[in-house]
């Protein structure tokens, strides 16, 4: 009855892994995730990553004159190797296009059952909405409460006696 693809319901399945420490692109792990994932399109032929961009992912940042760039911090300023940032960004469009196209196909092929799926979310959504409405309105009042009392204080103040 259920045919949704296996690589979707492994998407929705949880799975007890350890998260990585390491640095990140498109919050994934790049020594744990990213590099033997291209690693591995590289082997199958699926990808022609330049071995330099997976062997030295990290790369010193520089500027248009060639010298090294420093942040605010004045710490060196760290990329990651554009042939590697570039295929995160054709996984990441592909990804998001097959969420698209998936959901597209749901909502065409069970139209009724969505509807249904997201008549119930509203409604089971809207007491928190509510909720905050409330609370953002109460705070929104007592902060300029808060306001105008500094704004009288700081008017004494300047008054002289």
């Amino acid at each position: 009855m259920n045919n949704t693809p296996s690589y979707i319901k492994s998407l929705v399945t949880p799975n007890a892994t350890k998260k990585p420490q390491g640095r990140k692109v498109w919050s994934i792990d790049l020594e744990t995730v990213w590099l033997p994932f291209f690693t591995a399109t590289n082997t199958m032929g699926d990808t022609s990553i330049p071995s330099e961009a997976i062997g030295c992912p990290m790369r010193l940042a520089y500027d248009k004159a060639g010298a090294v760039r420093f942040s605010q911090a004045g710490r060196p300023v760290i990329r990651v190797a554009k042939e590697i940032s570039d295929n995160v960004k054709l996984v990441r469009d592909n990804f998001t296009a097959n969420l698209i196209n998936y959901a597209g196909e749901v909502m065409t092929e069970h139209s009724d059952e969505y509807k249904t799926q997201v008549a119930l979310a509203v409604k089971a959504g809207e007491p928190i909405a509510q909720h905050d409405r409330v609370e953002l309105s109460k705070a929104l009042e007592a902060k300029a409460e808060a306001e105008a009392k500094v704004e009288t204080e700081t008017e004494k103040e300047l008054v002289p006696a």
